[in-house]
């Protein structure tokens, strides 16, 4: 039988001896409860930006959606299976969550991979690219813009992604009513793996600002 990572174990070990061990009355809770937390967050797989880790979240006050590029897709009840329309489903009508963050991160794969066109993983046969290629009208864009570095053009993309899928939020019948009601709150950040700086979308202007912190 194949070996379960050594890595994986060693962190389980620390987490149990640690963090368990100082809130297991808490986790206790949360089993008997069940969960209830009052934000969403909906970010990047990448391995660099887990959102519990950057605002610091304990067990139970987080519910995460995490994919490639942090991206929502539009509204589609076509019946096909959609895995983080189901998950928004789920955190907006049965957790009934109050504010849903959709937070992306520099130096983001994804978003540099949509900005080459060249790039092999992009082929619209791969789940990969036909997921990418909700960005391709911003990419093609911002491709043409020779005034922007190449890490520009990243950054914006980035950031105009992020705007992306907070339009897209808002094409789902009950997130629309539900903010339209005062009941749901929706923001932007994005955050600098190498600097650890993060940036907030103000909602009138939609520029990213940082906060006082």
């Amino acid at each position: 039988m194949q070996s379960f990572p050594t890595s994986l174990l060693n962190g389980y070990r620390n987490f149990m001896s640690g963090r368990y061990a100082d809130e297991r009355e808490r986790y206790r809770h949360l089993a008997e409860s069940g969960q209830s937390p009052s934000t969403l967050v909906i970010a990047c797989s990448d391995s660099r930006a887990a959102p519990e880790t950057i605002f610091d979240a304990g067990p139970g006050e987080l519910f995460v959606i995490r994919n490639v590029a942090n991206m929502v897709p539009p509204h589609e009840p076509d019946g096909q299976f959609h895995a983080t329309s189901a998950a928004l489903e789920f955190a907006v009508l049965s957790l009934k969550v109050s504010d849903i963050v959709v937070m992306g991160h520099g130096r983001c794969g994804g978003i540099r991979a949509a900005l080459d066109p060249n790039a092999e993983p992009l082929s619209p046969g791969n789940f990969i690219g036909r997921w990418m290629a909700l960005l391709k009208p911003a990419a093609e864009q911002i491709q043409n813009a020779d005034v922007m570095t190449q890490a520009e053009r990243q950054t914006a993309l980035e950031r105009i992604s992020i705007r992306n899928s907070l339009n897209n939020l808002r094409s789902f019948p009950d997130i629309e009513r539900l903010e339209e009601e005062g009941k749901l709150r929706l923001h932007g950040a994005w955050f600098d793996i190498s600097t650890g700086e993060l940036w907030v979308m103000d909602p009138e202007t939609r520029d990213f600002v940082r906060p006082d912190v």
